[in-house]
């Protein structure tokens, strides 16, 4: 039996298990909007004493400005999926309505 390397970083290092799903739209959300925020966090209050701290102040804002995008682009996918069932609805309206006439 071989076994798969696992990415334990990314669930605080635990171990998934077989049984664990995918994180809903929101759960992701969220989990972008508590980076967001501290990212923005780390990029206002960073005191700047060397060159090092700059660097570092740096990546956090180019996290945060990706955490951003991220975020952005979901819930444009969440808007336009809410658009299309809207559409949706809103034809088949249109044919019963026709039907009617």
């Amino acid at each position: 039996m071989t076994d798969k390397p696992r990415d334990n970083e990314a669930t605080n290092g635990e171990a998934p298990t077989e049984g664990d799903a995918a994180p809903s739209r929101d759960e992701v959300l969220s989990l972008l909007k508590d980076g967001m925020r501290e990212a923005h966090k780390k990029v206002k209050s960073g005191r700047v004493y060397d060159a090092e701290n700059e660097k570092v102040r740096q990546k956090w804002i180019r996290t945060l400005a990706y955490t951003a995008g991220q975020y952005r682009q979901i819930k444009k996918d969440a808007d336009l999926e809410e658009l299309d069932e809207r559409l949706s609805e809103l034809e088949e309206q249109q044919e019963r309505d026709e039907v009617r006439v």
